[in-house]
């Protein structure tokens, strides 16, 4: 008899809490959970928010007992190139916990093995990370999708785009702010994302 979480295939797992709705209420639930826990682990999300763009849902990886081991935060909005709808998952997670190479379609824990050989290569995006410059880079995602990985504040950070274009978003100069330290009230609400479902 186990009184933690477990998976057929890989034995005890944090669970993934997905809020089904999204509003300012729910995220600040989140951070305020984040925050009570002790955990240091950030709820990274797009702000400003580009234009058309908006907070799509959020989730959490973890229990009472060991706290917030990850998050993911949906963004949804226009396509970078005028093509359709794009969205995009940020995620911040503990190594070895596997929310974001889940997400980006890759197989293992962590990001390692697919950014060994890139990392030596110029970054593929850069964004802002609480107040930081933070290097990404490409990960061999399915052609669906297009996924980024990098460190910041000491944990894997992912940003994965749906269609694989939408990633074209972190060419400009995107900003990521930690919803933990403040929720700005201007944040703009849209309908969940099927992606952070998993249910596209």
């Amino acid at each position: 008899m186990h009184s933690d979480w477990r998976c057929s295939d890989c034995g005890s797992v944090a669970p993934l809490h997905i809020a089904e709705h999204i509003n300012q209420s729910i995220t600040e639930s989140v951070s305020q959970r984040i925050a009570r826990g002790g955990s240091r682990m950030p709820l990274w999300s797009l702000w400003p928010l580009p234009t058309g763009w908006t907070v799509t849902g959020v989730a959490w990886v973890g229990d009472e007992r060991g706290g917030v081991l990850g998050t993911a935060v949906a963004c949804s909005g226009p396509g970078p190139l005028g093509d359709g709808p794009g969205d995009i998952l940020l995620v911040a997670e503990e190594p070895g916990l596997g929310l974001g190479t889940r997400f980006a379609g890759i197989p293992g824990p962590d990001p390692g093995p697919f950014l060994a050989d890139v990392m030596t290569e110029a970054p593929h995006a850069k964004v802002k990370a609480g107040g930081h410059p933070t290097p990404l880079w490409s990960v061999n995602s399915p052609k669906d999708r297009s996924a980024f990985a990098g460190e910041a504040r000491g944990v894997w950070l992912y940003a994965v785009a749906w269609p694989a274009q939408a990633g074209y978003l972190l060419a400009d100069d995107v900003v990521l702010h930690d919803l933990v330290e403040h929720t700005p009230s201007e944040l703009v609400y849209g309908a969940p994302s099927p992606y952070l479902h998993g249910r596209a």
